[in-house]
């Protein structure tokens, strides 16, 4: 790795673990705490400003690294648009109206910059132009990732450790590809979250809040759309999707889950992945490490399906929906009796044991 990489992530890093503890104080001095409730895990008032001192982190990354001499404005002001959003949220608790208009903004900036995916090819059948339909899936590319990083975000380093794990999947497979650009704001941002992780691990002395988990998920769907930049393959618009697999999972059961309960999808529940585990009796830290695995997991599949043949690929995604379904019936994601695949299991081995004992009468 070049030095000036390794230096930046430093730099992002050793910031991160000078600054945190005066964003402790200054998250507590302003009112920026998050109180508990029925539906949150911790106890205790927590000061949740977290993303700041991980902003903060960046910007020296940043600077060490010369990207401030580089063509990432549009970035970089998307990326204050989302962090003032998480801010003003972390503070005043804004609607969700009110969010939705600035991760919308954030997202135009991207959009103005020429960032999109114009060009889809589909794997047999051939190529599509987007035209016009660039803008909304770009649109919503972002909203989407931004989202997705935000509703993981219910334990102690659940989101802070996934969006790492997600980076490093992101860096590596840019470095071999040989994108600087994209390595060089990972290691930044990688150095920023790693460092954030050490106040923020279980137990936690403060919280990313929405100014973290925003700003992570803008910047993980900034990397994935430059890694997807103009021309895409549908098997290249999957890794993203493969590496992000955990935040993805949880949202897409939990919008299952609200529907089939007849609740409004953007209703809050304690039905999310770490919800549902810890109901099972796992302790906070062996919740997050199961998580982590399964993060890891889909980073592992994501390198592999990246490498492999069609049907390679095709297998690969076949085994990860399988494995997920089955996590979602076992833990009770949608509901206590929604086992389609575990019923269906459960009917072949009961007949074949059935057939077993009347051959052995």
């Amino acid at each position: 790795m070049d030095k000036t990489l390794i230096i930046a992530f430093g730099v992002s890093l050793l910031t991160v673990l000078a600054i945190t503890p005066l964003v402790i104080k200054f998250a507590i001095l302003i009112g920026a705490t998050d109180k508990p409730n029925q539906r949150k895990v911790h106890q205790k008032v927590m000061p949740r400003l977290g993303g700041l001192a991980i902003l903060i982190g960046v910007a020296a990354g940043y600077f060490t690294a010369g990207l401030h001499k580089q063509e990432v404005t549009g970035i970089t002001v998307g990326a204050l648009i989302i962090v003032i959003l998480g801010i003003l949220d972390d503070i005043y608790e804004l609607s969700a109206k009110a969010k939705l208009a600035g991760q919308i903004l954030a997202a135009f900036v991207i959009i103005e910059t020429g960032l999109t995916i114009d060009l889809l090819n589909i794997p047999f059948i051939g190529k599509f132009e987007l035209g016009l339909w660039a803008y909304p899936i770009t649109l919503f590319w972002i909203l989407a990732i931004t989202n997705a990083i935000n509703l993981i975000d219910g334990l102690d380093g659940l989101a802070a450790g996934i969006s790492s794990i997600v980076i490093l999947t992101v860096a590596v497979m840019a470095g071999i590809n040989g994108n600087i650009l994209i390595l060089t704001l990972s290691v930044i941002i990688l150095g920023s979250t790693f460092g954030f992780l050490f106040y923020n691990f279980n137990p936690a002395k403060i919280f990313m809040g929405d100014t973290g988990a925003l700003f992570l998920g803008y910047s993980i769907s900034v990397l994935s759309l430059l890694g997807l930049y103009k021309s895409v393959t549908l098997f290249s618009f999957i890794v993203p999707i493969i590496i992000l697999g955990v935040p993805v999972f949880d949202t897409t059961f939990a919008i299952i889950r609200r529907i089939a309960n007849k609740k409004p999808i953007s209703a809050p529940d304690k039905g999310h992945l770490h919800h549902r585990l810890l109901s099972l009796g796992l302790s906070h830290k062996s919740t997050v490490l199961i998580i982590y695995l399964l993060s890891i997991i889909f980073s592992i599949s994501a390198a592999l399906f990246s490498t492999t043949t069609v049907w390679g690929a095709i297998a690969i995604t076949f085994g990860l929906l399988l494995m997920l379904e089955l996590i979602a019936e076992i833990i009770g994601l949608v509901h206590h009796k929604y086992r389609p695949i575990l019923n269906v299991i459960k009917f072949i081995v009961g007949e074949s044991l059935v057939k077993f004992s009347n051959k052995h009468r």
